[in-house]
């Protein structure tokens, strides 16, 4: 009788811990989608055996089938091979536009959170300066001082989205300092910078997570349209922008158009909802 008295209370515990962490069905969706993309991204010779690069002119312009998932391109190379190994160069190339936007961003907005006056007030104009240009013409702008490529595209979308992970960074911080932990830190002889780096930047920053990822989808559009625009890599790259240029031209073909940008919406959309979901549960 003392064993089931026992356990009971802590089989109902654990379970409400697991019913409490269940995801909804859209959100493990999205987490096994945006799992593919980067899976593709890091090993994409698991999930295919064609050549990107290199087609078969006999089989060029094949609608999708068992054996050409995508279909086939202008030049006989199977579709959802070029795609997946597009994933490479527009997942990674997102991964270090949000890694950029976050660690500048979130530098500036918690230096002039923290600190004020007139720290505040300059990196203020210099975040207001940002925002004024819009995002994607300040990515052009800086992409076609630095050379195209699709690197210095993701450098470009990370410069563009500095100024909005500033300013989340910088509200959060004010919000955490008016903390009354933080008053007990200072009165008991804490320093400034223990606090800031102890105390401050751990609260803070959990609010910039749901924002990085959702950036992480908004990066993809954008290294995605400067690559339609032809500041990515060029041909035979594949990504996932460039490829729905080529496709473009192909109108008669429109699985040329259709694979790519299914995939792109598809990862975009799932990054987002994934976004929404873990500003639910913070």
């Amino acid at each position: 009788m003392t064993l089931v008295s026992t356990n009971t209370p802590l089989r109902i515990t654990i379970g409400s811990r697991l019913t409490g962490f269940r995801l909804p069905a859209t959100v493990a969706l999205s987490f096994a989608i945006v799992a593919i993309a980067i899976a593709w991204s890091l090993a994409p010779g698991l999930f295919t055996s064609h050549n990107p690069a290199v087609g078969i002119p006999a089989q060029k312009l094949l609608g999708p089938s068992a054996e050409h998932w995508f279909g086939t391109d202008q030049l006989g190379r199977d579709l959802y091979t070029r795609v997946v190994y597009g994933s490479a160069s527009s997942v990674r190339s997102a991964l270090i536009a949000v890694v950029i936007g976050a660690v500048a961003g979130g530098f500036i907005g918690l230096v002039a959170g923290f600190f004020g006056g007139r720290v505040d007030t300059v990196l203020a104009r210099l975040v207001d300066v940002l925002l004024a240009i819009p995002k994607f013409l300040l990515a052009v702008i800086v992409v076609t001082a630095i050379g195209f490529d699709t690197t210095n595209a993701a450098i470009a979308t990370g410069i563009s989205s500095v100024a909005v992970f500033a300013r989340v960074m910088r509200s959060e911080v004010i919000k955490t300092r008016q903390a009354t932990f933080i008053e007990a830190s200072f009165l008991s002889g804490g320093s400034r910078w223990h606090i800031l780096w102890r105390h401050v930047l751990p609260n803070a920053s959990r609010s910039v997570l749901p924002l990085a990822v959702l950036q992480f989808g908004d990066s993809i559009l954008v290294i995605a349209s400067l690559a339609f625009l032809g500041y990515g890599d060029p041909p035979p790259a594949s990504d996932w922008g460039l490829l729905i240029s080529i496709g473009k031209d192909y109108l008669k073909w429109p699985w040329l158009v259709y694979a790519p940008a299914f995939v792109t919406i598809a990862t975009v959309l799932s990054v987002n909802r994934i976004s929404r979901w873990l500003r639910k549960i913070d």
